[in-house]
């Protein structure tokens, strides 16, 4: 009996270790299982300039490991695809590429979204420090810009999650701007 409750009492605390010891290195591993998928979101702007934020609905779709495609419907039509190293705006019918290696600034902040839904620890820290905090059913990674050209316009970019699956971002620039955006994945049929 009381070896029975030893045994408890030391499997107890191996688990409570276990659940502690979540770290970026778990995260990663259990963000690059995810092999993407269809999302519905939320986006609140909030501007300084503006008495109420700026709301945005729309579309996400991931297909691991490169191609990332927003649709967003409200307020107004637009569509931004990222596939590779190339990310193409379309506005009605106005139409943009930028090659991402061409522009290191657009490319590390492109890369904080990417590389996390890859699991892709090296290319986060290239351009971020990583902080994270809670469990694996509860997380929230911060990513603290250390590249000087993005850390003159964002302060960090904090991003939320269950599992393998990233639920809410959330960018706040130097300025005090910061946008919100809630993710609500569709299940599949």
């Amino acid at each position: 009996m009381i070896q029975r409750l030893l045994m408890g009492f030391v499997l107890c605390g191996f688990t409570a270790l276990a659940h502690a010891a979540f770290d970026i290195e778990q995260l990663m591993a259990e963000l690059a299982r995810n092999p993407g998928g269809h999302a519905k979101f939320v986006e609140k702007r909030h501007l300084a300039l503006l008495d109420k934020p700026v709301v945005a609905t729309g579309e996400m779709f991931y297909n691991a490991p490169d191609r990332l495609e927003k649709r967003t419907y409200t307020p107004k039509a637009e569509t931004m695809v990222l596939y590779k190293d190339t990310l193409s705006l379309e506005r009605g019918r106005q139409k943009m590429q930028i090659q991402l290696n061409q522009r290191p600034e657009v490319a590390a902040f492109v890369e904080s979204i990417r590389s996390t839904l890859q699991g892709n620890r090296a290319s986060l820290e290239r351009n971020y420090t990583l902080q994270l905090t809670g469990n694996v059913d509860a997380w929230v990674l911060t990513l603290v810009p250390i590249e000087q050209r993005i850390a003159t316009l964002l302060q960090r970019i904090t991003l939320s999650g269950v599992r393998q699956q990233v639920l809410g971002i959330e960018y706040l620039q130097t300025d005090g701007d910061r946008t919100e955006m809630t993710i609500e994945p569709v299940k599949s049929q």
